[in-house]
């Protein structure tokens, strides 16, 4: 009997992949604090959780040449956040604003990443019959 995986982590293992993905644009904002006319990029979680929810159909690849539909780059979902104050050269970056939303998207993603391993831990337990 195959056993389904995707199942069994729900949404927690896409939850992860988006934090990743999070963090790395709020590094680049954070990194071009001094560029002119950089605007700050941040992606809407919430929008992107329901989407991945609502695609329940899963597609295969004829040939290895394909692209893999499965593969999730999320850079349709990256959107310019939106601006209180910009500088005079054109930045949006508010830097305090910046390492807040760093902070608290670390600590999403480290209570997922425990919420993944008590679920592996489960799933270890069960296979070995405790």
């Amino acid at each position: 009997m195959p056993v389904n995986f995707d199942r069994a982590f729900g949404i927690h293992d896409d939850a992860l992949l988006l934090f990743e993905r999070r963090n790395q644009l709020i590094t680049e904002n954070i990194v071009n604090t001094d560029t002119p006319d950089y605007k700050a990029r941040d992606i809407d979680f919430e929008t992107i959780l329901k989407n991945s929810q609502a695609q329940s159909v899963v597609l295969k690849r004829s040939h290895q040449n394909h692209i893999n539909p499965n593969q999730q780059a999320y850079s349709e979902e990256i959107q310019y956040r939106e601006v209180e104050q910009s500088a005079a050269d054109g930045n949006t970056v508010d830097l305090q604003k910046e390492k807040a939303i760093f902070a608290e998207n670390t600590i999403r993603y480290q209570v997922g990443l425990q919420i993944l391993s008590r679920k592996i831990s489960g799933l270890k337990s069960a296979f070995k019959g405790e």
